[in-house]
């Protein structure tokens, strides 16, 4: 248990090096919290972006900055969350284990592998609070085992899980049904997990009221198979991809000879195979939320690790946190230089007019193995400058943001630059810098030419600041 503690507040060690969490999705999530923290507080924010509250299986974090950002910073609030995240999946891994055996060894130890998943690193914050949140509800869920009142109490348990993330609700719903079908191997594992079938109450009441989220249900992307090989081979990308190929192929070789030898408990084997395999027939997009299957795959191994029953000798446990302790260490390391680098680019928003209107470019290299932490960095414009960004997420009829100005391309994932050797970067039509009063690129690659009429401002080895002219306004017509 002291082992498996030290390592859970280690797994915090990369938001402790870096000022500015380094995840994916981060900044934009800090900026749509400041337009619905602030709208009304800002002429600026009002005439760019609208908001539109909906009770949805996705707000997490969304609730939880809402009291935080009353007594600190915004910005301070959203990386407290990112450290919550952080350590309750690590001990929520824990308290699956001992509620399980009374004990924490190799199933643990290697489960807490995947806290640094691809999923963390991409910045799924409500994901990362419901993961957690599941693994808690799952670890009582045992304990109560036999308890007559563990189904009503477990009502609101399974509505607050969803309001969190409806991924993070459906691994419990599957973590639960496994537990039980080991238990008795009829109808009744099916129904077992009823008691969290609160939110489709809560779904129905939310579609009679009109706040349901339309759009299209679902998509399996343009090629389906090259895809699902793709995100089974990217399941532990972090840092080097050796190490993250040769993790994954050795969690892999371990989980199937333990199935194979029945060293797998079934009181969360069966549960780790329906998540793998559903991470085969799911879409990738359910109602806009991206990496659906995705997020099995990371669950599902977490899940298969903490399956493993067998006793491992003490050098092999050693052998399993010297193998965490390197990956964060790696991870680590990436945190704290990119952090530097995101410290840099704040400088420049930072000299930007309040309210600017910033079209900005990001350069993400088709084939790195690294994921770009940089891509949603104009984010912190609006929360420092009440901008208009191009970087934020806002289908419509999916998010609760709305863009007001900038047109139809004027969000994620116009902003990426996909860049390969070869690629034309010709920016000369970009449309985003049409509606904009700066264009900015992220990026270390020479761009063949600007967006139309930009004069360049400054120019360093992460990103270039153009200004761009006022738009010109339409000629009077004759009354005549």
């Amino acid at each position: 248990m002291w082992l498996g503690l030290i390592l859970a507040l280690l797994a915090l060690l990369p938001v402790i090096v870096a000022k500015h969490p380094q995840m994916v999705d981060y900044p934009a999530h800090l900026a749509r919290y400041q337009v619905m923290l602030h709208h009304a507080d800002s002429a600026f924010l009002q005439q760019y972006y609208g908001f539109n509250w909906k009770w949805s299986g996705n707000l997490g974090a969304d609730l939880l900055v809402i009291p935080l950002a009353k007594v600190m910073s915004l910005e301070a609030a959203g990386k407290l969350i990112v450290y919550l995240t952080v350590l309750l999946n690590a001990l929520g891994v824990l308290a699956v284990e001992w509620s399980l055996r009374r004990r924490i060894g190799i199933g643990a130890l290697l489960g807490l592998l995947f806290v640094w998943s691809p999923a963390m690193l991409l910045g799924f914050l409500n994901f990362g609070l419901s993961l957690a949140a599941a693994l808690f509800a799952f670890a009582l869920w045992v304990r109560l085992d036999g308890w007559k009142w563990r189904a009503p109490l477990f009502m609101p348990i399974g509505l607050v899980v969803w309001l969190c993330h409806v991924s993070g609700w459906g691994t419990l719903g599957v973590m639960v049904f496994g537990y039980e079908w080991h238990k008795n191997k009829s109808w009744r594992a099916f129904v077992a997990p009823w008691p969290l079938m609160l939110p489709f109450v809560a779904l129905a009441a939310l579609s009679l009221a009109g706040q349901q989220s339309g759009g299209e249900l679902y998509s399996y992307g343009k090629v389906p198979g090259t895809y699902k090989w793709a995100i089974w081979k990217q399941a532990m990308r972090d840092t080097w991809r050796w190490l993250d190929y040769s993790t994954l192929i050795g969690i892999g070789v371990v989980l199937v000879g333990s199935l194979g030898l029945g060293r797998l408990d079934g009181r969360l084997g069966w549960a780790a195979i329906a998540m793998l395999a559903l991470s085969l027939v799911l879409p990738r997009h359910i109602f806009g939320g991206d990496y659906v299957d995705a997020r099995m795959i990371y669950t599902g191994l977490m899940v298969g690790c903490l399956a493993l029953s067998w006793r491992a000798p003490r050098f092999v446990l050693l052998l399993a946190a010297a193998l965490f302790v390197g990956r964060l260490a790696l991870t680590t390391q990436t945190w704290a230089s990119e952090s530097k680098r995101t410290e840099r680019l704040l400088a420049r928003i930072d000299q930007l007019p309040q309210g600017a209107k910033i079209a900005s470019l990001v350069e993400t290299r088709i084939g790195r193995w690294p994921i770009n932490p940089q891509e949603h960095v104009a984010g912190y414009a609006v929360v420092r400058k009440d901008a208009l960004v191009n970087i934020n997420f806002a289908l419509p009829m999916i998010h609760m943001l709305t863009i007001n100005e900038g047109g139809k391309y004027f969000r994620d994932p116009y902003h990426r630059l996909l860049w390969r050797k070869g690629r034309n970067t010709d920016m000369t039509h970009y449309d985003p810098a049409r509606h904009a009063d700066w264009f900015w690129y992220v990026g270390t690659e020479e761009l063949e030419a600007l967006p139309r009429k930009a004069k360049v401002i400054d120019r360093t080895a992460d990103d270039l600041l153009a200004q761009m002219p006022p738009p010109k306004l339409a000629k009077p017509q004759s009354r005549r």
